[in-house]
């Protein structure tokens, strides 16, 4: 697992989620661990490396 730092789309602060590298390329829901508002996150992985990372807020 690799943990990675970035800022939530919500609330600003900066947080962190675990990511799988095993996985190429991934794209799912998680709620931030400050202010609780869904994000959607996705991820892309070559060779273990992470090449892509987007995190959107989801508008409730």
């Amino acid at each position: 697992m690799l943990e990675h730092f970035f800022q939530c789309p919500h609330c600003f602060q900066e947080i962190s989620m675990l990511l799988d590298p095993s996985v190429g390329r991934q794209e799912y829901i998680e709620d931030c661990e400050v202010c609780c508002n869904p994000i959607e996150l996705q991820v892309e992985f070559e060779d273990g490396e992470l090449v892509y990372f987007e995190a959107n807020s989801i508008e409730q």
